[in-house]
């Protein structure tokens, strides 16, 4: 397997039987890669006053997603089946915290064989999903209730706009 097709239409991860195997990428030159993504989670304008103030009981929301998003990034061929293992030489992690939102953007760095997208993308979603643990309970809306079973739910809590915005390539 190659990891430049001859088509469009072939697929980069199967044998010829069909069978999923990973890209041979030892062929290939080293280059040096990096890669931005980026995505925001929506919440409550009083949950977000209450990051900004360090009121979530849980601790550091910001503080707590970057060492998430951090560690996501080089975890990331533990968790893609077909992604390889890469050696991350640096990783930035920028939050903008806005009136509904937080938006997470994730830069990583290597030098090696093959691009390093899926590790921001992790970064991104994994840091976005450290951020709802941490305020859950602040965006937790109880929906029904009785004596036996409260029923909660986070009418407009959500994660979105997840996307790579750039790549980058050069030859070392």
């Amino acid at each position: 397997m190659s990891e430049n097709a001859d088509s469009d239409d072939e697929l980069t991860h199967t044998t010829d039987d069909g069978d999923v195997q990973m890209v041979d990428v030892g062929e290939k030159p080293d280059t040096g890669r990096r890669a931005v993504a980026r995505g925001e989670i929506r919440l409550t304008e009083s949950t977000i006053a209450a990051v900004r103030a360090d009121e979530i009981g849980k601790g550091d929301v910001l503080a707590t997603a970057r060492i998430g998003a951090i560690q996501a990034v080089k975890h990331t061929w533990e968790t893609i089946p077909m992604c390889h293992q890469i050696p991350i030489t640096n990783v930035e992690t920028e939050f903008s915290v806005g009136e509904d939102r937080i938006e997470l953007e994730v830069a990583v760095e290597t030098t090696g064989k093959t691009g390093c997208e899926m590790e921001a993308l992790q970064g991104v979603t994994t840091g976005l999903n450290v951020v709802w643990d941490m305020v859950k309970a602040a965006e937790k809306e109880v929906v029904e209730a009785s004596d036996e079973v409260e029923a909660s739910g986070y009418p407009g809590t959500e994660i979105s706009g997840v996307e790579v915005v750039s790549k980058e390539k050069r030859e070392l």
